[in-house]
């Protein structure tokens, strides 16, 4: 599966998910992008999921039709989110084009 992470996101958790392309937006030159535009990008080149921080991002964009789904880290606390990455993994699994799953942290 590919894979973005946001710029919230930390990058170590990347070392989790091995099995997947992981790319970070600032890798891309994204970093500063508004999430609509990220988004599109991310879609545009055959991202399948984006793990964000972003809490607002689900409020923020409309998905429905969209190929991406949108994972929610509810901290940026690398400390608090390796102790979940198995958890973070599932729920990478289990996303669905237009959807949005938050991890509780």
């Amino acid at each position: 599966m590919k894979i973005l992470f946001d710029h919230g996101t930390p990058a170590p958790l990347r070392r989790h998910l091995a099995e997947h392309t992981v790319d970070r937006a600032a890798e891309r030159g994204w970093e500063l992008l508004e999430n609509g535009e990220l988004i599109r990008r991310a879609a545009l080149e055959g991202y399948q999921v984006i793990v964000t921080t972003d809490q607002n991002m689900r409020h923020q964009q409309n998905l429905s039709g969209s190929r991406l789904a949108i994972v929610v880290l509810m901290t940026t606390a690398w400390p608090r989110i390796r102790h979940r990455t198995k958890q973070i993994r599932a729920a990478i699994e289990e996303a669905r084009p237009g959807h949005v799953r938050e991890v509780q942290i």
